[in-house]
């Protein structure tokens, strides 16, 4: 009987064992996969909306980083999840609120990657409800891929776009600045 303890105690001493990030009743799992690669979660929060929160955001990276320019540089896999908390937003907001971002992380010169951020558009046109999931991919050398519920609406390509898209959470002037300091693990 000993003998079996010892066994067991030394087998989960040497698996690793998945520890998610609980965000209020939502839990974020502790990695992603991007292409071939394990992202890790670097950071989390809540996105909100006045009082409201609608969604638990999860921002996944190679390797822990909290520096958000190198993250928006970066041309390596990373993603976002959210997960959202709120029943019930409108496809026609979350364009707003994409555009809005863009405006943003862009300075305002959105007209280098229009096309591609009506692409983006595009990918939203059902309303996100509790507990619906949108990964947010990317993978340098293929794009930004968008995941509505596990299913791959689209992949958008370009260096540029992806440097746009992360800048809605993580640039000078982000859609939800607690998000943004709970994303980098602040």
């Amino acid at each position: 009987m000993k003998r079996i303890f010892v066994i067991v105690l030394a087998v989960l001493m040497i698996t690793p064992i998945a520890v998610a990030k609980q965000i209020g009743d939502v839990s974020l799992p502790d990695s992603l996969m991007a292409g071939n690669d394990t992202l890790l979660l670097n950071g989390a929060g809540f996105r909100k909306k006045l009082f409201i929160k609608v969604y638990a955001g999860g921002l996944y990276l190679m390797k822990k980083n909290n520096d958000p320019k190198k993250i928006i540089g970066a041309d390596e896999p990373m993603a976002i999840r959210m997960h959202f908390i709120y029943d019930g937003v409108s496809s026609k907001k979350l364009i707003d609120g994409w555009n809005e971002g863009f405006v943003k992380g862009t300075g305002g010169n959105i007209a280098p990657i229009k096309t591609e951020i009506d692409q983006f558009n595009s990918f939203f046109s059902e309303e996100a409800k509790k507990n619906d999931i949108y990964d947010i991919i990317y993978v340098q050398g293929q794009g930004v891929s968008v995941y509505v519920k596990g299913a791959l609406k689209g992949t958008i390509k370009g260096i540029d776009f992806k440097r746009a898209v992360f800048s809605i959470w993580l640039g000078e002037k982000p859609a939800d600045a607690k998000l943004k300091k709970g994303m980098l693990g602040k």
